[in-house]
């Protein structure tokens, strides 16, 4: 393992908690559904179905979808244009919500979380990638890592442990290869170093799952092959779970298990 890498294991989010309302919501099932309870499932689709309406056209994108993503397994989902790859990821990282069925988090319900609860899981607990960075174009690579922090925390609960972020935030780039880029903002990077920066700014907050959104698509060949490797390094060396999204048979091969999204379903590969 890198130098990188074990600076950043000790400097994971020290007495991050949950609030009362999202741990009663984990320590109850009052909703009588179904459960993920397969050993090892991290997060799990049960029966998830999504419809678009077009004018008066409803336009089914999910028809049932049943997906177990297993702690520490690196997943690829495949699929063309328009399969709803996207919507099933935003659907799993609780940015949207199913019309029909539910998603997991290690055997509890989430998407029915309330808002607050929901938005604070999903600060916590996942990390997202996208493929067209979402960097904030007037910070810094080491200001856009750090602005989760700044966001979950507050001005005050952040000014507090400010050395302690600026310590992960910088051993999380240098993991990526940006220790002399911290200072730089987007428009000074290319487009390869906007991607790692977003996958240090995913990483900072200690998650246990990250959402990868066509995270090659908008770089060339070897740059798309040099933030897989980091992926996959990622996995490896710190046992990360990751669903990535691509339409890159040769990108989704460096994956443990690769599903095909067709039709509305999930299909082996």
């Amino acid at each position: 393992m890198s130098d990188a890498a074990e600076r950043v294991k000790p400097l994971a989010m020290a007495g991050q908690t949950l609030s009362p309302e999202l741990h009663v919501r984990f320590a109850y099932d009052g909703s009588g559904a179904v459960m993920a309870r397969t050993a090892g499932v991290q997060l799990a689709a049960v029966g998830l179905s999504k419809r678009y309406r077009k004018g008066q056209v409803e336009i089914p994108v999910l028809r049932g979808v049943d997906l177990q993503v297993r702690r520490g397994e690196f997943l690829s989902i495949i699929g063309q244009s328009g399969s709803g790859k996207s919507t099933l990821l935003h659907l799993l990282g609780t940015l949207d919500a199913p019309d029909d069925g539910e998603v997991h988090f290690q055997g509890r319900r989430i998407d029915n979380l309330p808002t607050r609860a929901r938005d604070q899981f999903r600060n916590q607990q996942l990390g997202m990638i996208f493929q067209f960075y979402h960097l904030l174009p007037e910070l810094t690579a080491l200001e856009n890592v750090l602005a989760p922090l700044l966001i979950a925390e507050g001005a005050i609960g952040y000014l507090r442990r400010r050395k302690q972020h600026l310590a992960r935030a910088t051993a999380l780039l240098e993991l990526v290869g940006l220790s002399h880029r911290l200072k730089h903002k987007p428009r000074e990077l290319s487009g390869g170093e906007m991607q790692r920066t977003a996958i240090a700014r995913a990483l900072v907050a200690n998650p246990a799952v990250l959402l990868a959104d066509e995270p090659t698509g908008n770089l060339d060949g070897a740059t798309g092959e040099e933030i897989l490797r980091i992926l996959r390094t990622l996995n490896e060396e710190q046992q990360l779970t990751i669903v990535m999204v691509t339409h890159d048979r040769a990108i989704a091969a460096g994956a443990d298990r690769t599903v095909r999204l067709a039709h509305g379903q999930v299909e082996l590969v």
